[in-house]
């Protein structure tokens, strides 16, 4: 795909210097710049590249300015960084906009599929499954009974839902993802043998939710695990059997979020953390990375470290102490020395 400098500076509202009917096929760092590729400038520390680089295509910030001539045709727009964000956006939509059914596939004669539907090679679609307009189903993925995915919704390859799920409209869910799988739930009988509890529920995702690759969300044992509008979730964490993740809450790698827990909206979450079962964590709490929480956070907007997490402030203040504790012992170490022995 090629676009010229005069229809990219149409699609966000430009301003050219240079040739307008200069052509691109790729995007570029601006260091790395070819000819036929388009760049950005939106930080300082990179504008000599911008005399340098061979990109055909250079966005920059419209009150940048240049003290020399440039080579490359300028884009200018009053956020280089916002505009490049948008071809970006625009780019993979292009790229992935795929439509039609390919072979091996199965689908359902039971399941309803919208208009531009599309269904990558060896995908498996089950009775009663809807798939919304748009919606892109890539090779290799499992979308089991009565489950329903919404409008634009995006599941790249090897994704498996589970049977009765629901994916909202505009999401994405990256490789390797599972929805519905059942949660760790065992009781131990009179023998000690740990019997299974059945899970019954299911697993709702919101609109606007995109999941990170590997990650896990467990069906509710009964009732459903809930994931609010527009929450991003990265690789490799598990939600467990009925957690509620709250609107634009923010989770990064390797988090673990144990049964029944509710996380408020707008919360950011770092990797590593581990939260236990049952906690209510209130609007906007900020947890750092490696943390481990073990009871309900009711302040919200409160931002905490550590294992057992406590306020930042105070943490900060006992690793200063924490560091100190060699230099502190080797002190008391030497006045105990030099202490006359009653």
């Amino acid at each position: 795909m090629e676009f010229s400098a005069k229809e990219i500076a149409s699609l966000i509202e430009g301003r050219i210097e240079g040739d307008p009917d200069v052509r691109v096929s790729a995007l570029a760092k601006i260091e790395e710049g070819k000819p036929g590729t388009l760049a950005f400038l939106a930080n300082p520390l990179y504008t000599p590249h911008v005399y340098e680089t061979q990109a055909s295509i250079v966005l920059l910030n419209s009150d940048m300015v240049l003290e020399r001539p440039v080579h490359a045709t300028l884009i200018r727009v009053p956020d280089a960084y916002q505009a490049f964000a948008r071809l970006l956006e625009v780019y993979q939509q292009l790229r992935h906009h795929k439509t039609g059914i390919e072979q091996p596939s199965y689908i359902s004669p039971k399941a309803t599929l919208g208009k531009d539907v599309y269904v990558g090679a060896f995908a498996y679609i089950g009775d009663g499954a809807v798939v919304g307009d748009g919606a892109r189903i890539h090779p290799q993925v499992f979308v089991g009974e009565q489950v329903q995915i919404g409008a634009g919704t995006v599941l790249h390859a090897g994704v498996r839902v589970y049977h009765d799920c629901v994916i909202g409209a505009h999401c994405t869910l990256h490789a390797g993802v599972v929805i519905g799988g059942d949660g760790f739930g065992f009781a131990p009988n009179t023998e000690g043998v740990y019997k299974k509890v059945p899970h019954i529920g299911n697993v709702i995702l919101e609109d606007h939710v995109e999941i990170g690759a590997n990650t896990t969300i467990d069906r509710g044992t009964i009732g459903s695990t809930l994931i609010r509008k527009g929450v991003k979730l990265d690789n490799l964490i598990q939600i467990a059997h009925n957690v509620e993740v709250g609107a634009n809450t923010v989770i990064a790698a390797q988090t673990g979020v144990a049964g029944s827990t509710r996380i408020g909206a707008n919360c950011m979450i770092g990797g590593q953390v581990g939260i236990v079962g049952h906690l209510q964590i209130a609007n906007g709490v900020k947890i750092a990375a490696q943390s481990g929480v073990g009871q309900s956070i009711t302040n919200e907007g409160e931002v905490l470290q550590g294992s057992p997490a406590f306020s930042i402030g105070d943490y900060k203040r006992s690793y200063i102490v924490f560091r100190k504790l060699p230099e502190l012992q080797r002190r008391l170490d030497q006045l105990e020395a030099t202490t006359p022995k009653a």
